[in-house]
């Protein structure tokens, strides 16, 4: 997917690939780092590997001077990202491949939390996307930063069909047995988060996905916010995404915008390419640290963000497997700027 988003993008190319095996893809293809340095110009690398190789595949490159941005996780386990931070942390080269923030859904409903209708975020509640990616849109949401997270979390088995797996349609009708994490995220201060994820869910179409940010002064659930306008006045106003292609609409079928009431929230950076929100967001994300790359725009999601996005959600899996309440430690790239 990142290649061929890349392709179609066009502001960003793939300048090679590096395998162990060949693959038909439309870019030269090396063995080696090394192999690939020597006859490609390379700005920037981006690993899309199994987590247990991605370290090492990180600390390659910088090793050699090159920024990275590596898909999530960035190390398996805890001991992973202590080590790998412990070899690149201070270099500053190293982005995470996170996009959810980054999808224009909830890019928009960052945007209602950031203008302040709701007041002050104190609840954020994910049931849509598992681990690092729920703890990321919680964290995004909530405006918490990387300190200290206390968290309890317990496991469900219940029956449930899965008609939709990553290879497609399953065209099985029998309920299995599916288990579901919940888990409460306390991040002091009175803020809060919940977390509930059912296996499969991100593609089980019998499962909805839900997002709710509760602030001081109302509420946004999913795309729609209750706030007060004045004295005895509470109003309910929903998010609303232009989207052509409907009917007699002819301009094609695409994503414009996402607005509440008459102020537009998120514009899509890339119209007329008809791609998906999942495309949006990555294309987003490459462009984001292509920018960085050349000193033109900010950081787009550093490592010290990632680390702290997968410790948190280590931590509920400890949690549910332990039957105990886990408070996450200290780390070094807590304490970094």
């Amino acid at each position: 997917m990142w290649l061929e988003v890349a392709r179609k993008l066009g502001t960003v190319s793939c300048a090679a690939v590096v395998v162990r095996s060949p693959h038909p893809v439309e870019a030269p293809i090396y063995p080696s780092l090394d192999a690939c340095l020597r006859e490609a110009r390379v700005d920037f690398v981006l690993t899309a590997t199994p987590r247990a190789v991605t370290p090492g595949l990180i600390a390659d490159a910088v090793d050699r001077g090159l920024p990275v941005l590596a898909e999530t996780p960035p190390a398996p386990d805890l001991e992973g990202l202590r080590a790998l931070w412990s070899v690149v942390g201070a270099s500053g080269l190293v982005q995470v491949a996170e996009q959810y923030p980054m999808m224009p859904s909830h890019a928009a409903r960052a945007a209602v939390v950031t203008s302040g209708l709701i007041g002050p975020p104190t609840q954020v509640q994910v049931s849509s996307t598992q681990q690092y990616h729920a703890v990321a849109l919680i964290r995004r949401l909530l405006g918490a930063g990387r300190g200290s997270v206390r968290v309890r979390a317990t496991r469900f088995v219940a029956p449930l069909v899965s008609p939709l797996s990553r290879s497609g349609w399953t065209d099985d009708e029998e309920a299995h047995p599916t288990t579901t994490t919940i888990a409460t995220l306390d991040f002091g201060d009175g803020r809060s988060g919940v977390y509930d994820f059912t296996e499969q869910q991100t593609r089980n179409q019998l499962r909805f996905r839900r997002l709710t940010v509760r602030g001081s002064a109302g509420e946004l659930h999913d795309d729609e916010v209750v706030r007060m306008t004045g004295p005895r006045t509470l109003v309910r106003t929903p998010l609303v995404r232009r989207q052509t292609g409907h009917d007699l609409d002819l301009i094609g079928y695409d994503t414009e915008h996402i607005s509440l009431g008459s102020e537009v929230l998120y514009r899509n950076p890339y119209p007329g390419r008809r791609w998906m929100d999942e495309e949006i967001a990555m294309a987003t994300l490459l462009e984001s640290t292509a920018d960085w790359v050349r000193g033109e725009g900010p950081a787009p999601y550093p490592l010290a963000e990632g680390s702290q996005d997968h410790q948190v959600a280590l931590a509920i899996e400890e949690s549910a497997d332990r039957d105990v309440t886990v408070t996450t430690s200290s780390e070094d790239w807590t304490r970094v700027g």
